[in-house]
């Protein structure tokens, strides 16, 4: 299969902006008007509509999943492009003038799809860092970073990928970690 043509299926995969999609449908308000302005599920919560939150969550991790499990079974060679695709798809969509989410949920969908057990890791420490912090943000750094340090100690191959996912997601937080640094970053109800 042709290199080119995958990166191209893959970021339009990724740009599907689900949370701007369901918030106007649903809540028929403009999710780059609310909180954060983000289009991603923890912005989409302060909707005022959990299953917008919910729902944005779930696609935006099956937008990644479906793709990389097909090629992971038939062009498994492709799958690390394929992953990086999506993620700047979701990053960068052009529908919305490459003003994207913050890539986490797609991120997990990309784990769950290469290996079950890095996504098992994901979880339970992003779990655990939001128990403690009840930062989302927070979470997702940590764990992020968690994953290519976990890589190294149990895989010790397809690293450089997961390093630089973590430099993505991290680049893509920049805004958060300024506010968790001056203590006005907002925690985040998920439940």
């Amino acid at each position: 299969m042709d290199y080119t043509l995958v990166a191209i299926i893959s970021y339009i995969f990724g740009s599907i902006p689900f949370g701007f999609i369901l918030t106007k449908i649903i809540t028929k308000k403009d999710i780059r008007n609310i909180g954060s302005g983000n289009i991603g599920a923890t912005n989409a919560l302060r909707s005022g509509n959990k299953l917008v939150g919910y729902l944005t969550l779930l696609l935006d991790i099956s937008k990644a999943i479906l793709p990389i499990i097909y090629l992971k079974y038939n062009y498994p060679e492709l799958i690390f492009i394929s992953s990086l695709c999506i993620f700047l798809g979701h990053l960068f969509p052009v529908w919305l003038k490459f003003k994207g989410g913050k890539g986490v949920a797609t991120y997990l969908g990309i784990i769950i799809a290469i290996d079950l057990y890095l996504a098992t890791v994901f979880g339970i420490i992003w779990i655990l860092i939001y128990l403690i912090s009840k930062y989302s943000s927070l979470s997702s750094i940590i764990a992020s970073a968690a994953i290519p340090i976990y890589v190294f100690f149990v895989y010790e191959k397809d690293l450089f990928f997961f390093i630089i996912m973590f430099v993505l997601i991290f680049y893509a937080h920049r805004e958060n970690i300024k506010r968790l640094i001056n203590k006005e970053e907002i925690k985040t109800k998920i439940y």
